[in-house]
């Protein structure tokens, strides 16, 4: 099939790639975002895929908004026959998605109609799923409402990162998104409609989301900062500076924080050699490194010398 692909981020890479090396599909051109600024200089770059795209020789379409009257003229010019997406990261209007014969396809990380929504990953790691996985639909005017083509699964493991979750969905959904673009052009494969009942709704997680509450229980804070890793990123307060966190252990039940120190109330500072704890409604966590204001990332002890804590100090 003749295709124009729809992606911005490395997460599209692996299906991008995927379809690349496809010898039944031409990728004609690709959609992505604009150039935008990133990095510490904060110098404008290229998307990842329109980097892949551009090395490949491939078109590379950047329209401001994917109504663009020039934009729409360009991919008629093209005549895709069908648009695979793969966060592509904004909302496509009725006269773009009218203009390929079959449709625009989208790979979505999750299991429809779980967790419809800009941060899927994120939310299931959140929420505590076992199982989450990804998803091929055909995309309608309704957000992550389309029928669905397959699926595959993916377990959840208990020191999962939305980041490390997200690259294995992003391999294992590069080989769903082909498999589906195969059997659509066979005529083999349907899509089905998603059942009416488990919607839930995965919105993007913001700074403020990710900020941790030590009144919180331990399982909680342990799956909000693995939820927010590596984005937004978890953070707290100490002594008026935010504090950024990477994933804490939990502790186990009915172990004592350090020796020498007594329970730890929900923000409470208690480190011992290179081992910093810190209470929750429930049960302590350890911290793992951290990443003080304007400062480089440090394990935690390394941060607990050097700021020579006191018994008033709390996290939060």
């Amino acid at each position: 099939m003749r295709l124009v692909f729809a992606g911005t981020p490395d997460t599209a890479l692996p299906s991008l790639r995927a379809l690349l090396d496809s010898p039944r599909h031409e990728v004609a051109a690709v959609v992505t975002r604009p150039d935008a600024q990133s990095g510490r200089g904060r110098r404008v770059q290229p998307s990842p895929v329109a980097e892949l795209a551009a090395s490949a020789g491939v078109e590379v379409l950047r329209p401001a908004k994917a109504g663009d009257p020039d934009f729409l003229a360009r991919l008629k010019a093209i005549a895709p026959d069908c648009c695979p997406v793969v966060a592509y990261g904004a909302l496509l209007p009725q006269a773009a998605l009218d203009i390929p014969r079959l449709g625009w396809i989208n790979l979505h990380f999750s299991l429809l109609p779980a967790w419809r929504g800009a941060a899927p990953v994120q939310h299931a790691v959140l929420h505590g799923d076992e199982i989450t996985g990804a998803a091929t639909f055909q995309i309608v005017k309704e957000l992550d409402a389309g029928p669905v083509y397959g699926v595959v699964t993916e377990e959840v493991r208990p020191a999962d990162t939305s980041g490390e979750l997200l690259a294995r969905l992003a391999e294992s959904g590069a080989g769903l998104l082909l498999a589906t673009l195969d059997g659509v052009e066979d005529g083999e494969l349907v899509a089905r409609p998603q059942p009416a009942d488990g919607v839930s709704h995965a919105p993007k997680l913001e700074v403020a989301d990710a900020r941790v509450d030590w009144t919180a229980p331990a399982l909680r804070v342990d799956r909000l900062v693995r939820a927010c890793t590596p984005a937004p990123g978890a953070w707290t307060e100490f002594r008026g500076e935010r504090l950024k966190l990477d994933p804490v252990t939990l502790v186990a039940e009915g172990a004592g924080p350090v020796p020498g120190a007594g329970p730890l109330g929900p923000g409470e500072i208690a480190a011992a050699k290179n081992t910093v704890l810190v209470g929750t409604s429930t049960r302590p966590v350890l911290l793992g490194e951290v990443q003080p204001e304007g400062k480089r990332r440090m394990t935690a002890g390394e941060w607990a010398r050097g700021v020579r804590l006191t018994p008033a100090d709390r996290l939060g």
